[in-house]
């Protein structure tokens, strides 16, 4: 495997069925060789009519002109680069030059001289084309050296001792690997001649035929989304990342679509490409997994190592047996776990174990409710008592009841026999997070990834750090009450926007968790998902390649679809989120609130795409109190956005026929995956969303 870059290994229609579906170790430090400078401390798819169809703010970065239907593609391939007619030239750096995080000394850079011999001279780095640059140390006892960039020259003939230099390589990088070669180094014996120190890439503005992505098919997909809320659909974000560039982002609907009772609500200002959505799960990819792959890189956490080492004794000593499930139904008492094998279990739990959902844990263990929810109830019988109830009153000291509450939870089996998705794995993890940094996961999060990658549109907690509600893309209409199903003391009633929806990230951990509680908008969190393909960022260091590697490779022989909390694409196992053209090495996350992060190593690809799809009425409290009519559409199934946008790329073929027929097809499937005795033509969101389908194909005839 190439360490540098993660390489992948593995079209039926599946846009508007996926809405049914979806609804119904060790230590890494960084190698001897290459000096690394410190950096200063600074879920799921299946609303009435609202929105109009103005409400799509278009920002996309190759038609600031306006939209077109159709619009030319070259079919250039993005890394192809002009030989300049000369040789690169040095600049003297006035003062210092930056510190960067990789130093590479010539000649031998390995610090030792290898058999292979050329490789002694040559150093390769990952990076795009049409940026970059490299800086020079120089021992004031060379007297000439020869240099190339990707077999371009390098004049070195005025380079001296006297300061540093810079070198813009832009004219001569491409996508991926990249080679600087530093030779025939006069006098021969001198160690540490000639130090290269090299910027990791940055995210720079492009467009979609230079990286390319067909127009047409980024068409598409915005006509569909628009055509949706035309329909009732909520609101929804869109940012994509190719080879290194910024190439669209896009923001459609209004921050609150619909009033409590349902009816529009057309006063709600409209999303920008600004507006912060509530990430639910996908928090825990860019809270705790960066923060752990940045703490095991920097050798500060291993992942064998037990959680009693960072949350004390008690966190075994004071587990406790429940004796009801999860509805407050009695358990049989034969198959109760003895409190000692219960005690040994956790004792024995590794940071590994938690990260692959493999802890033991309890799917939902609901810390903020004080009652437990369940189907029919008698006339006048009340909802039995939680016996894991800490606390619903959002502050620190419901915090730290809750933490002790998790510390007396008891798991539901050995860790390590199976995988159950459960959110107190990754409330764990964040507080051995914070246990090892000193700092609450908001802060360090910030000083070690946002502020240094200059990202100002993420954070946890909005409304305690400069963002208003309008700023914030809302969701449940009626609080976490299910349109008034459940009626608890504490519980939120109002319209939630610029809060956290999740429960116990807002009651039980005052908006702070490693499992939920992150906002950001779309374009901020695409950036911060292309670390994971480069490790770094300008000069900043993050995660070296080999825990890249250990993150996203499947956790299990048998498991493709999980690596470490990340989900993978595999043999088509997640199509629904990543579409069917994604390589078995895509990997990312969903979050429940309607949003997903695709990273697509194969392809360089980096997708954000964001919606508050439960923004809207639970459509039947009966039947399934977490499907909202948001949940019906097309546009909350998420796996639409990659699947089309992989139509034609990379050629130069004309597309157009396709994406006609395409939306044919699925108009005539909307209609399939219609609900018994629901019609067409009837106010029912799938009807919504299969009329939504109709016009869409009618549009492209």
């Amino acid at each position: 495997m190439n360490h540098r870059r993660l390489k992948a290994t593995t079209m039926a229609i599946i846009l508007a069925a996926a809405t049914s579906a979806c609804g119904a170790g060790g230590k890494e430090p960084v190698q001897p060789i290459i000096e690394t400078v410190e950096k200063e401390d600074i879920a799921l798819p299946p609303q009435d009519q609202a929105a109009d169809s103005t409400t799509s703010q278009q920002t996309d970065k190759a038609m600031q002109n306006g939209q077109q239907d159709q619009v030319s593609f070259t079919g250039q391939k993005s890394d192809e680069t002009k030989t300049p007619s000369g040789p690169l030239k040095p600049e003297l750096v006035a003062g210092a030059a930056p510190k960067l995080p990789i130093r590479v000394s010539f000649p031998d850079w390995m610090g030792r001289t290898d058999n292979t011999l050329a490789l002694n001279s040559m150093y390769s780095f990952y990076g795009y084309h049409g940026q970059g640059e490299l800086f020079l140390t120089i021992s004031s006892k060379v007297e000439s050296f020869d240099m190339f960039v990707n077999g371009t020259p390098v004049d070195t003939s005025e380079i001296t001792s006297l300061g540093d230099w810079k070198i813009d390589i832009s004219s001569v990088t491409k996508n991926g690997e990249n080679t600087v070669q530093v030779s025939n180094i006069v006098p021969s014996g001198e160690q540490e001649a000639v130090i290269v120190s090299i910027p990791y890439p940055e995210v720079i503005d492009g467009t979609p035929e230079e990286e390319g992505i067909h127009p047409e098919a980024l068409q598409l997909i915005s006509d569909l989304i628009e055509t949706d809320i035309e329909n009732g659909f909520t609101s929804a974000q869109l940012s994509v990342i190719r080879n290194g560039r910024l190439i669209y982002e896009n923001a459609w609907g209004r921050t609150n679509t619909y009033q409590p009772n349902g009816l529009p609500n057309t006063d709600s200002p409209k999303v920008t490409t600004d507006t912060l959505y509530d990430l639910a799960s996908v928090t825990k990819m860019f809270s705790v997994n960066y923060a752990l792959q940045k703490l095991v890189t920097d050798g500060e956490v291993d992942l064998d190592d037990r959680i009693t080492k960072y949350l004390g004794d008690e966190f075994v000593t004071e587990t406790i047996q429940v004796t009801t499930d999860s509805k407050g139904e009695p358990r049989d008492p034969a198959s109760l776990t003895d409190l000692d094998t219960l005690k040994k279990w956790k004792s024995e739990l590794t940071v590994r174990e938690l990260l692959k959902h493999q802890g033991g844990f309890p799917a939902d263990p609901k810390y903020s409710a004080p009652k437990l929810y369940r189907d029919g109830l008698a006339p006048g019988q009340d909802y039995p008592e939680n016996p894991l109830f800490a606390g619903n009153v959002p502050s620190e000291e419901t915090r730290q009841a809750t933490i002790e509450m998790i510390c007396k939870t008891p798991l539901d089996y050995k860790p390590g026999t199976k995988t159950v998705y459960s959110d107190a794995d990754y409330m764990i993890l964040g507080l051995v997070v914070e246990k090892v940094t000193g700092m609450d996961l908001d802060t360090y999060l910030k000083k070690t990834f946002y502020e240094p990658m200059g990202l100002t549109h993420i954070t946890y907690n909005p409304l305690r750090n400069g963002f208003s509600r309008d700023d914030c893309a809302a969701t449940e209409l009626n609080g976490n009450t299910r349109d008034g199903l459940l009626d608890f003391d504490g519980y939120r009633t109002e319209t939630i926007q610029g809060e956290v929806h999740d429960e116990k990230a807002f009651y039980s951990m005052d908006g702070i968790s490693g499992h939920a509680g992150l906002f950001s908008n779309a374009t901020d969190l695409a950036k911060l998902a292309s670390v994971m393909l480069t490790g770094g960022y300008g000069e900043h260091s993050f995660f070296s390649p080999n825990i890249i590697d250990m993150f996203t490779s499947p956790k299990e022989e048998d498991a493709a679809n999980w690596g470490l909390g990340w989900w993978r694409q595999g043999e088509d196992q997640r199509v629904w989120y990543f579409g069917t053209q994604s390589e078995s090495g895509t990997f990312g996350h969903q979050g429940w609130t309607g949003t997903i992060v695709m990273v697509d190593p194969d392809r360089d690809l980096v997708i954000a795409y964001l919606t508050n799809k439960k923004n809207s009425r639970v459509t039947n409290t009966k039947t399934d109190a977490n499907k909202f009519d948001g949940d019906w559409y097309t546009s909350a199934t998420l796996g639409f956005v990659p699947q089309i946008m992989s139509i034609g790329m990379d050629t130069d073929a004309d597309i157009m026929p396709q994406l006609k027929s395409l939306t044919k097809d699925m108009a005539i499937e909307a209609k399939k995956i219609l609900p018994k005795k629901v019609s067409i033509d009837s106010s029912h969101p799938a009807a919504k969303n299969a009329r939504s389908k109709q016009q869409l194909a009618e549009k492209y005839e």
